[in-house]
């Protein structure tokens, strides 16, 4: 019985499949009839225009389209997803540019960061100390920081995080000696230091130092008489260090939204390890002629190509930032406060790697911000910092200059230490520029009227509401701006969500 349905089978096969599965007639110059999705059209219309085929064969006109079209796509690309490497690139010229190009020289914002420098985000409320090490120049580097300083972070030339210091890092606050290794080091390494490798020669290191009694006095003196930077090999006799003070310095740290932006990026791939980003990322630079060890020498046409590119780049990377497109990017279900931090994860990966890579919400950090660490995006109670960001009012639309605002900040703020609300200007994404040196409101430094009911009201706008001066922030007639709410010292109400800021009303 099996054998004959067997064979029955097989007869049906020999027989009746074939007429079935060559029923349709053959495509025109074939033999059998070919699928259409297989084939390309004559003409095909495009955003790019009318692409024109020759049996499959592209005439010149749409060779030079698709080519023109690819080498624009590269360049966007790229403007996008090398903004880290810019933005760090630019830092290590703005603090060049003041007189630090040792890591025995340190720039310090003594009197806190006021509107004056072109600083992404940067905030009023604590001393920075910031320095660049050379591990090609110096090889390994040491830095000793203070018991007591506020956290701080070292940061690859791609803005990767390498280590925390202070509160969050391995000396707990305590302060102690750390060593920053050149990737491939095979030397002795000493004990008794917290000991990390980087994978690029150019390192950002970052420290903040706390206010004490509101002032940056006491933070100020901690780090000149208590960090130290300087290469291993000179442990027995460091350079002295030198302090540049850089509070009211008019300096730029910001990295470039025209062609320049490319040679930017030529510099780091110039001077890194050639391996300091995966094959992946170089191929995408060498597509539009980047490479280390050869020059970048785009020529007209592509000069051309590469302006639109990065024109276009800009204009995406500020539609990331400031109008976010992201599910998981609010704080709250209702509103439109959000994290730079899209996914709560420092390294930006989609469910720790399963879901690749986060691009957009990379490029919304590093377009907007700097210091990359995990203490910014874990539950770390009563330790480290916490960020919110806002760029609309109640209606949806964006915060202008000429028009008066106002933000509730409810009681019971949860931060340990203390909390800020800073203003930006969305075109250098660095604070304000207004009569006021600091465009914020800080609950240590300032003495704000607080409501009965224990709440804060902030007002914006370009005068300050009639006996409310304390409470305001200066805003300029024809500027756009957007703020930040930073919680130092987060507590649980945070994390939970059962505190939350209000919205800022148009008044």
């Amino acid at each position: 019985m099996v054998r004959t349905v067997f064979l029955l089978l097989a007869f049906l096969f020999c027989f009746v499949a074939p007429n079935h599965i060559y029923a349709a007639p053959p495509t025109p110059g074939y033999n059998q009839s070919i699928p259409s999705e297989v084939l390309t059209p004559e003409t095909v219309e495009t955003r790019i225009g009318t692409l024109r085929f020759f049996d499959g064969l592209p005439d010149d006109a749409t060779v030079k389209a698709v080519y023109d079209n690819l080498d624009f796509l590269r360049g966007t690309e790229a403007f996008l997803q090398f903004i880290p490497a810019a933005s760090l690139e630019a830092l290590r010229e703005g603090s060049a540019s003041v007189g630090s190009v040792l890591p025995n020289q340190v720039v310090i914002m003594d009197r806190l960061l006021d509107s004056n420098p072109l600083f992404l985000t940067g905030n009023t409320d604590t001393v920075y100390a910031m320095s660049f090490l050379d591990l090609e120049r110096d090889g390994p580097t040491v830095i000793e920081i203070p018991p007591g300083c506020g956290p701080g972070t070292v940061n690859d030339a791609f803005f990767r995080f390498v280590t925390d210091m202070g509160g969050p890092g391995p000396d707990r606050g305590k302060g102690g000696k750390y060593l920053i290794l050149p990737d491939g080091y095979e030397g002795n390494i000493p004990e008794g230091y917290f000991t990390s490798t980087s994978p690029s020669s150019t390192n950002w290191l970052i420290l903040r130092g706390m206010l004490k009694d509101g002032k940056p006095d006491a933070a100020a003196k901690n780090f000149r008489e208590g960090l130290k930077v300087y290469p291993l090999s000179e442990k027995e006799n460091p350079a002295k260090m030198e302090f540049i003070s850089v509070s009211e310095v008019p300096f730029n740290t910001i990295h470039a939204n025209d062609f320049k932006f490319f040679e930017e990026i030529n510099n780091v791939i110039q001077k890194e390890p050639v391996d300091f980003v995966d094959p992946e990322m170089r191929g995408l630079l060498a597509g539009i002629g980047i490479q280390k060890g050869k020059p970048f020498k785009p020529d007209a046409r592509m000069q051309k190509i590469l302006t639109e590119a990065v024109a276009v780049g800009n204009a995406t990377a500020r539609a990331i930032s400031f109008r976010p497109r992201s599910e998981t990017i609010y704080i709250y279900d209702e509103g439109s406060w959000y994290t730079a931090f899209d996914g709560g994860d420092y390294r930006w990966l989609i469910d720790d790697g399963k879901g690749g890579r986060n691009l957009d919400a990379r490029t919304l950090f590093f377009y907007i911000a700097t210091v990359n660490t995990p203490a910014m995006v874990k539950e770390m109670i009563g330790v480290g910092s916490q960020y919110a960001l806002n760029a609309l009012d109640t209606e949806g639309a964006y915060l202008e200059g000429s028009k008066n605002y106002k933000l509730n900040i409810p009681k019971d703020v949860p931060a340990k230490d203390f909390w800020s609300i800073v203003v930006y200007d969305p075109q250098t994404r660095s604070e304000l520029q207004t009569d006021q040196s600091f465009p914020s409101r800080n609950s240590r430094r300032d003495q704000m009227q607080v409501n009965e009911d224990g709440s804060v009201d902030l007002y914006f706008g370009p005068k300050p509401p009639t006996g409310k001066e304390t409470n305001w922030i200066q805003t300029v007639p024809g500027k756009g701006w957007f703020l930040c709410l930073r919680l130092y010292g987060p507590l649980k109400p945070w994390f939970d969500k059962s505190w939350r800021p209000g919205e800022i009303e148009k008044l």
